[in-house]
C-alpha cells in the first residue's frame, strides 16, 4: 500500500507562500498542527476518522491510500506527522499502542544472534522485558553505564553488536548520555543507535540531529501530557530496510494506536512546547531549592551545575533540562513516609502529566532495582512550584518528626 504525504481529507498547502511549515519553529509546528485545514468544512481541528475499512475503486485499487485500519489510520497519521516534524525525522513516525509496544518492536526487528547494548539505568519495564524476553529472541544484551561512552566502546562486540539503546535523561537516576559521542562509537562498529527521549521530549532534545538513527517516546508521558492516553512512538532518521521492518511489525502485530487516542494525543501535542518549558522551569526551581533542604541528602537533576552530566545535558538539551528529578531523603525509611504524607503531589506511577507525581521507585521496581531505598522520583507538573515545594517540605518534616 502506498502512503501519500498528507493524511486523507487534509491539505498540505502552506498558509503563507512566504513561510512554509518546514521553516516554522517547534512552537508553531505544534500549535498549528502543521497548519493543515480540513478541506470540506474548512475546520482548523483535524477530524476524527473512526472507520475501520475503506472503499475500493472500480478497478479494485485503493487510490485514497487507505485499505484497512490495522496498519494505518488518517487520524493517527496526523499526530505522526507532527511528531516527525518536531523530531526532524526524514523517515516519519510510527505511533504504537504503548511505549512498550514501540520499544519492543525495535528489538524484535533485530536478527537472531545480534548483540545489544542497553543502559544500566533505564525504564524498569523495558529492562525487565529485555532480561526476560531477549534470550527467547536469541539476543545478547549487555547493560552498561551509558553515561560513560568508554564503557559503551568496551562493550562492543565486533561483528555482533547491532543496536545501542540510550535513555537520556535516565529514569529515575537522571543519568545523562552523550548521544553524539555514543552514536559515533556505535556507527563505527556497524550498530544502530536508538534513543528513549521520553524524559526530554523533542522540544528539549532532538536525538536524530545528534546522530541517532531512531528516537522513541512513551507518548503516554509529556507528548500527551494529560494522563489520559497510553501511546508510544518511533521516529526514524531515514527510510531503510530496518525502518521498513518496523512498519511491517506494527502492521502485522496490530500494534497501531487507535484513532481516538491519536486524536487526544494530537490535542496534547498542540501545547507541548508551553508545557515542556513550564515543567522544566518548575523542576529546576524545585531542584535548586531542595538542594539546600536539610532533610534532602541529594538532588538528582541534570540542570544543576554539580550534576556529573550537566555539561553534556547543557550541550544537547535546549530550553530546559526536563520535568523529572529525583531526591534522596535523609533518614532510613523516611522516603516512603514522605511520599505517604504529600497532599498536592499525587502518589502515582507515570511521568510528564500536568499534575505532579511522586513515587518511591525501589519498592515499585523490586529486587534488582538500581534505585537506592531513600530515592523518590518526582515528575513536575504545571502547578505553582512554590506550592509544590511547600507541600513536599511539610511531608519531609512530618516524616522526620519523632513519633510520640
Amino acid at each position: 500500500m502506498s502512503r501519500s504525504n498528507a493524511p486523507h481529507g487534509t491539505s498540505d498547502a502552506a498558509p503563507s507562500e512566504a513561510l512554509s511549515p518546514a521553516e516554522w519553529q517547534p512552537a508553531t509546528l505544534a500549535a498549528q498542527a502543521l497548519g493543515r485545514v480540513e478541506p470540506v468544512t474548512r475546520a482548523v481541528v483535524p477530524p476524527l476518522h473512526l472507520s475501520t475499512t475503506y472503499l475500493r475503486d472500480p478497478d479494485n485499487a485503493y487510490r485514497s491510500g487507505f485499505v484497512y485500519a490495522r496498519p494505518d489510520n488518517a487520524t493517527t497519521r496526523e499526530a505522526e506527522d507532527v511528531i516527525a516534524a518536531l523530531e526532524r525525522a526524514e523517515a516519519g513516525a510510527l505511533l504504537f499502542s504503548s511505549g512498550m509496544a514501540a520499544a519492543s518492536a525495535v528489538f524484535c526487528a533485530l536478527e537472531r544472534g545480534d548483540h545489544v547494548i542497553a543502559p544500566e539505568v533505564m525504564y524498569w519495564g523495558l529492562r525487565r522485558w529485555l532480561r526476560q524476553e531477549a534470550p527467547r529472541l536469541d539476543l545478547a544484551v549487555d547493560f552498561v553505564p551509558m553515561d560513560d561512552p568508554e564503557a559503551v566502546r568496551a562493550a562492543i562486540r565486533p561483528g555482533k553488536t547491532r543496536l545501542v539503546w540510550i535513555e537520556t535523561p535516565g529514569n529515575p537516576l537522571c543519568t545523562v548520555a552523550d548521544i553524539a559521542r555514543i552514536a559515533e562509537i556505535a556507527h563505527a562498529a556497524g550498530a544502530r543507535v536508538a534513543v528513549d527521549s521520553t524524559a526530554a521530549s523533542p522540544i528539549l532534545t532532538r536525538p536524530l540531529t545528534l546522530g541517532a538513527d531512531i528516537v522513541m517516546h512513551s507518548a503516554t508521558k509529556i507528548l500527551n501530557g494529560h494522563s489520559d492516553v497510553v501511546a508510544g512512538v518511533l521516529a526514524g532518521a531515514r527510510k531503510d530496510a530496518f525502518w521498513d521492518r518496523l512498519v511491517a511489525i506494527r502492521g502485522g502485530w496490530g500494534a497501531i494506536l487507535g484513532p481516538f487516542e491519536a486524536y487526544l494525543l494530537m490535542r496534547g501535542l498542540r501545547t507541548l512546547p508551553l508545557r515542556a518549558a513550564a515543567q522544566s522551569a518548575g523542576a529546576l526551581h524545585l531542584a535548586q531549592r531542595l538542594s539546600a533542604h536539610p532533610l534532602v541528602r541529594a538532588v538528582l537533576y541534570p540542570g544543576l551545575p554539580d550534576h556529573p552530566g550537566h555539561a553534556v545535558a547543557a550541550r544537547q538539551m535546549t530550553g530546559g533540562f526536563g520535568y523529572m528529578l529525583s531526591i534522596r531523603v535523609a533518614g532510613g525509611e523516611a522516603a516512603i513516609e514522605t511520599a505517604a504524607r504529600v497532599a498536592l503531589w499525587k502518589r502515582a506511577t507515570s511521568l510528564g502529566g500536568v499534575e505532579s507525581l511522586i513515587e518511591h521507585r525501589a519498592s515499585v521496581e523490586g529486587p534488582g532495582t538500581p534505585c537506592p531505598p531513600d530515592l523518590l522520583r518526582l515528575s513536575t507538573g504545571i502547578e505553582d512550584p512554590d506550592d509544590l515545594l511547600r507541600d513536599l517540605d511539610a511531608a519531609l518534616t512530618g516524616a522526620h518528626r519523632p513519633t510520640e
